[in-house]
């Protein structure tokens, strides 16, 4: 990079950036692609005084000494430090984003990737989340929300459990509205969610590990999701399971036409899955207190049969060239390696 700069005749990065007039344009303006284009607006270098520079001069405050999150990670000391048991009510706002991340740091910092025994660290909120609530949260840690919650909640969620449940007080009938808002644990790895009401758009978004109760979604609902299992206790919105080719999807009263057919199949569940699903929903009304989770189980028998299993094909294929191979005492992954090249 140095040789590079000289070449250029600058010394460091800081001198280089603004000067616009070393950039060779031609090979872009000439493209057939950028016919007309002018990019003398963009590329216009400013004149500047003696004292003023066209790099970064002056910090910029994020504000994260101010976070809610250095009163949680003081709060939290005796897990982080001892790994003792931490219980503590707070009340949260709109402001507060991010929050449940720099604590999350700290104890993965301390602990490593394997974080805190289930529940160490167990903190209920009120009030109004800002985006990205329990963000990238370890396992140990339990974040609950009693209020509503932004976008991004539990987004790359690291082995750690969120809830989102109404306030105790309010009034409406919690699975007729929208309690948080779109791309729900986007990216995350491992963990649990929990959220009694519906989400917006594009819940478990590139989900590949954790497990997810809701009462309903907008669209684009399990896209591109590659591990896990996301429960929908209520309607879904247009495009479910695009580009989804891994984790399994339980639907209740799906309506087929708002699914995506190209990388998923429509399966009725078997012993194993509702097995797994009534141990997931009776997970969601511990948590949740959930009237529609409570309803279903009191009467399993029946209602199990309201509910679909959106299952990637390819994901289902692998699934089955292991059992094959397990039966006949082969290795696995040689015969889902020669399935997929063959």
């Amino acid at each position: 990079m140095r040789e590079y700069l000289a070449q250029l005749g600058f010394r460091s990065l800081d001198e280089a950036i603004g000067h616009t007039e070393v950039l060779d344009t031609r090979r872009a303006v000439d493209h057939w692609k950028a016919d007309g284009l002018d990019l003398t607006p963009v590329l216009h270098m400013p004149e500047i005084g003696e004292d003023e520079a066209r790099h970064r001069i002056v910090p910029q405050d994020h504000g994260l000494d101010r976070a809610l999150d250095v009163q949680l990670i003081e709060l939290c000391a005796p897990a982080i430090e001892r790994r003792e048991p931490v219980r503590a009510q707070l009340q949260i706002r709109n402001v507060n984003r991010t929050v449940g991340t720099m604590l999350g740091s700290e104890v993965t910092r301390a602990h490593g990737g394997e974080g805190l025994p289930d529940e160490t660290i167990d903190l209920t909120f009120q009030g109004s989340a800002g985006q990205s609530f329990g963000a990238f949260v370890p396992a140990g840690i339990t974040l609950r929300l009693e209020g509503d919650a932004n976008d991004y909640v539990a987004k790359g969620l690291s082995g750690g459990r969120v809830v989102v449940r109404p306030d105790r007080a309010a009034p409406f009938v919690a699975q007729d509205n929208i309690i948080a808002g779109n791309v729900i644990a986007y990216g995350a790895t491992s963990g649990e969610v929990f959220i009694r009401g519906q989400v917006g758009e594009r819940f478990c978004v590139r989900n590949s590990g954790v497990h997810a109760v809701v009462e309903g979604v907008g669209d684009h609902a399990l896209e591109y999701m590659t591990g896990g299992i996301a429960v929908i206790l209520g309607s879904v919105g247009r495009n479910l399971g695009a580009g989804m080719s891994g984790g399994i999807g339980y639907v209740l009263d799906l309506a087929v036409g708002r699914v995506n057919p190209e990388m998923v199949d429509l399966d009725p569940l078997d012993a194993d899955d509702l097995e797994q699903l009534h141990a997931l929903i009776t997970r969601h009304v511990e948590e949740t207190d959930s009237q529609v989770g409570a309803q279903l189980l009191e009467d399993w028998a029946n209602q199990q049969a309201r509910f679909t299993k959106v299952m990637p094909k390819d994901f289902k294929r692998v699934l089955r060239l292991r059992e094959e191979a397990l039966a006949k005492g082969e290795d696995p992954i040689l015969a889902v390696m020669g399935g997929n090249n063959g």
